[in-house]
């Protein structure tokens, strides 16, 4: 969801949100990424060695998750890295291969595409986003903060040594026949991606990083031998992870990718800070909505709802100066830390 867009929809998904009502059943998804020896020669083929022991992800849902219908095609993904890159490969299937933009930075979205979202140290912001389409078409960005934070991109950022190819199973643009899809190989160097990650780049084995993966997917028709959109209707948004609303920049909801280095099956560890991140989300939303309606924040967690907001949450604090509001509290009664959020959903420990 990119700017156009996510503000377009923006006064609908706030109106729309309840902070009582998320869709906290469908957990972030998580992923064992595997560290390989050998190398990947990036050719949009998934075929090679490394490739071959790398397991699939599920497949891709609806942005809104499981009460919106299942994606009409399937997507999925699965994930490699070495001290060099961090490797990410896609499968899509598609019967109609199409893509129109060969410029890099282009606007991707506007045509079907494959998307990448990484927040290295999940605290929402100075996140990055990477697009690609059929043609190999790449456009590359980093936010400083969601644009629902009046966040603004900055297109002039580059994953610099990036390593892109498609695989087209099929013909591109030709309505005359029906395709199998496309597949995606990426090298995304972690000097690069390492440049705001605050912290180790390549990361270190067990390490965690907040990752999201998106396809979007327009409703075609042919004409003179040409596709063309279908007039007056929006694209599908198809995920890893689910966002519960239509907006990719929630990174609060992206995917767990964790890093292993031992060969082998390793677990998935859960986040055991989950608990305390959607408790001060669920504040942080609480009062974006009280502002809405109010022209200011609140300054209790009474004004807010009362009780039903700190369930879970141990020695809650809410501070409120001008333009700006600050929650923390304990994971637990003994423990030592206290995580924050702030008004631009900033969140950390300290």
């Amino acid at each position: 969801m990119k700017l156009a867009r996510a503000v377009a929809g923006l006064a609908l998904v706030v109106n729309l949100f309840n902070p009582f009502n998320q869709i906290n059943s469908e957990l972030p998804k998580g992923y064992v990424a595997y560290r390989t020896t050998s190398s990947i020669w990036i050719d949009g083929k998934l075929d090679d060695g490394p490739w071959k022991s790398a397991q699939w992800s599920g497949a891709f849902v609806d942005i809104e998750g499981s009460a919106r219908p299942q994606p009409r095609h399937a997507t999925r993904v699965k994930m490699l890295w070495d001290q060099i890159y961090f490797y990410i490969g896609a499968d899509l299937t598609e019967p109609h291969l199409w893509a129109t933009l060969e410029e890099h930075d282009s606007v991707v979205f506007r045509d079907n595409d494959f998307e990448v979202f990484i927040d290295p140290n999940g605290d929402n912001h100075e996140y990055y986003e990477l697009e690609i389409n059929a043609l190999g078409t790449t456009w590359d960005l980093l936010l400083p903060k969601p644009y629902k934070d009046d966040g603004k991109a900055v297109n002039d950022w580059e994953i610099a040594g990036m390593k892109s190819a498609v695989h087209l199973d099929g013909t591109l643009n030709d309505p005359r026949d029906s395709d199998r899809g496309w597949t995606v190989e990426l090298a995304l160097p972690w000097k690069a991606l390492g440049e705001l990650a605050r912290r180790p780049s390549p990361p270190q084995d067990g390490d965690q990083w907040r990752v999201n993966f998106s396809r979007v997917q327009w409703q075609l028709t042919s004409a003179a031998g040409k596709y063309e959109k279908v007039p007056k209707t929006n694209e599908h948004n198809w995920v890893w992870s689910p966002q519960g609303v239509v907006d990719m920049h929630r990174p609060e909801k992206w995917g767990y990718v964790q890093f292993s280095s031992a060969p082998g099956a390793t677990a998935f560890v859960p986040d055991p800070a989950w608990s305390i991140r959607e408790g001060l989300h669920a504040i942080y939303y609480a009062q974006r909505d009280f502002r809405r309606k109010q022209g200011r924040w609140a300054g209790t967690f009474a004004e807010l709802g009362g009780q039903a907001l700190q369930n879970g949450l141990f020695e809650p604090r809410l501070e409120v100066a001008g333009d700006q509001f600050e929650v923390s509290a304990k994971p637990s009664a003994n423990a030592q830390e206290r995580w924050h959020i702030r008004q631009d959903s900033l969140i950390w420990k300290k």
